[in-house]
């Protein structure tokens, strides 16, 4: 599930010049993409967290939760963990996943691994009845990764449930006799739901810098084009 690159160029492309608002480069378009792209995914999160808030009916929260999800869920993996066993001084840690955005969970020999700061840390690990063990791990998280400890620390058999960043987004051409033409093998859709194609158009327009007020009216007709479609189609 993705959003052709392509696709959504040919469309930016197509409306500046239906408004003779002059022409995005590829090198802008790659610019203004994944920047649009970002935009969308946080966007996400703020609504996930707004929703959750928000008092009413509870079938139609319910619904935008699920359909936020939905478009999350794109991002989750699971992934083994590498530990980075240096000799001593070093302090070791898990590395986390290079295309890290939100950590989720950690899991131990199928045990999920509970999460405490350093001043819990400290607490828990002073304590006889508290103590971590290996049927009851924690880990602690820093800038450098992460410490995990069961009854010593553990530095084996760590997984990690996570949500990544989404890939960079890239139109890729070949230039013919001075012009781009577009080269699939060269180029990386957008990893974000189909359903954010149109979005994507009119965030990208923004960012060329088309007007709120155009954005509205490019957005009412693409939704007219949407219905038309889903009509004739049905």
């Amino acid at each position: 599930m993705s959003v052709s690159v392509d696709t959504v160029y040919q469309r930016v492309l197509a409306i500046l010049n239906k408004e003779q608002r002059g022409y995005v480069t590829p090198q802008e378009f790659n610019l203004f993409a994944n920047q649009a792209q970002m935009d969308l995914f946080e966007q996400y999160f703020y609504d996930i967290n707004q929703f959750s808030r928000m008092h009413g009916n509870d079938t139609e929260f319910s619904d935008m939760l699920n359909i936020l999800n939905e478009k999350i869920n794109i991002f989750e993996v699971t992934a083994a963990m590498t530990y980075s066993a240096s000799p001593a001084p070093a302090i070791n840690y898990w590395s986390p996943p290079a295309d890290l955005y939100r950590i989720g969970t950690l899991i131990h020999n199928n045990i999920e691994v509970e999460r405490v700061n350093k001043n819990e840390f400290l607490y828990i690990n002073g304590s006889q009845i508290l103590k971590p063990n290996n049927t009851r791990p924690i880990f602690v998280s820093s800038a450098a990764g992460y410490k995990v400890y069961g009854t010593a620390e553990l530095t084996t058999g760590v997984t990690c449930n996570y949500i990544k960043r989404p890939a960079t987004v890239v139109w890729g051409y070949n230039t013919v006799n001075g012009e781009a033409q577009y080269n699939s093998t060269l180029s990386v859709n957008f990893p974000l739901h189909e359903s954010e194609e149109t979005e994507l158009v009119m965030k990208i327009l923004e960012l060329a810098g088309i007007s709120t007020r155009e954005l509205q009216v490019y957005q009412i007709a693409a939704q007219e084009e949407a219905r038309n479609t889903q009509q004739e189609k049905s």
